[in-house]
């Protein structure tokens, strides 16, 4: 398959760059690394990486900046660059995307575990990624001819490890990219994929 990963360079998308670099055809894509550059946030970037991209048979964004804070110190520009960039970037990868998706073509997003179970400073980034989730929900509907699926990452334990955090319990990056591999080979769509569940079953 020929796919393209935005944010290939990231933690998780490099583990998923990994997983699948030796059987399919991969385009990588990020702000400032990859085989493109694009930046989520604007539609004109997007629509010039799939025009260099050509027909694809799916897509992976394990991209997205969000803002965590307290909710208190939280900012308009801290909910704006969360729903330009970590919901409207990936919603605008399926309504651009779409064009260039071959029938029967994936797309998998990333929301995150603070949709389903939020934290305090999650306000902004639960509310985009519960959206995100709903969008995929809804728009899977609407488009028959793809498969439209959300994963939903815990804190990875390479994240937490950076971040001097104990990663008692947490899945490596490997292990989550497993599940964007089921994501992109099953036959599921509209569905939201929890790492933690899916990798507990």
């Amino acid at each position: 398959m020929k796919i393209l990963i935005v944010g290939a360079s990231g933690t998780i998308g490099s583990a998923v760059a990994e997983r699948l670099k030796d059987n399919h055809t991969l385009i990588t894509a990020g702000f400032s690394h990859g085989d493109l550059q694009c930046d989520l946030s604007d539609l004109d970037s997007l629509h010039s990486l799939f025009e260099h991209t050509g027909d694809l048979d799916a897509i992976i964004c394990a991209a997205g900046l969000s803002s965590f804070g307290p909710f208190e110190h939280l900012t308009q520009a801290d909910y704006q660059q969360t729903l330009d960039n970590k919901l409207m970037g990936q919603v605008n990868l399926v309504r651009l995307g779409r064009r260039y998706l071959k029938s029967g073509g994936s797309v998998t997003l990333t929301s995150g575990f603070v949709s389903q179970d939020p934290v305090p400073g999650s306000a902004c980034v639960a509310m985009a990624n519960g959206a995100l989730e709903s969008f995929a929900r809804a728009v899977a509907l609407e488009l028959p001819q793809l498969r439209v699926n959300v994963v939903c990452p815990s804190f990875v334990e390479e994240t937490l490890a950076m971040m001097g955090m104990s990663n008692e319990g947490a899945f490596t990056a490997d292990q989550t990219a497993e599940v964007y591999l089921a994501a992109l080979n099953g036959s599921m769509t509209g569905e939201t994929l929890k790492v933690a569940e899916f990798l507990a079953a």
